[in-house]
């Protein structure tokens, strides 16, 4: 079975800056894009960034161009969210997901496999 582990998450004051890592434990390797999503209260799961599993290939919410990069580390299996220039309006519980699709993909559809979150909150 996959499993997803987020962790980095933590208060932040605005203006700052948290890295996020996500872990994908499974049986057999799969080539999975990897998608991070932020859930936050009384709202829909919202796309924050996408990447393929060559790491060539990135897509990003409008919101966090500019301010966040996505990257991932094979050979420790891991995805991680490097966010900047934190908001208020980013607090959230930020999930990552795994796709079987070949390119980054914003749909939560697309995403097999989801892991619990970790909470970001970003103080004013």
């Amino acid at each position: 079975q996959v499993q997803l582990v987020e962790s980095g998450g933590g208060l932040v004051q605005a203006g700052g800056s948290l890295r996020l890592s996500c872990t994908v434990s499974e049986r057999t390797s799969n080539r999975y894009v990897m998608g991070w999503f932020v859930q936050a209260p009384g709202k829909e799961r919202e796309f924050v960034a996408s990447i393929n599993w060559s790491g060539d290939n990135r897509y990003y919410a409008d919101s966090v161009k500019g301010r966040f990069t996505i990257s991932r580390d094979n050979a420790k299996n891991t995805v991680y969210l490097q966010m900047g220039s934190l908001r208020p309006e980013d607090t959230a519980i930020y999930v990552c997901a795994a796709s079987r699709n070949y390119f980054p993909t914003h749909s939560t559809y697309d995403y097999a496999y989801w892991g619990q979150g970790t909470q970001v909150t970003v103080s004013s």
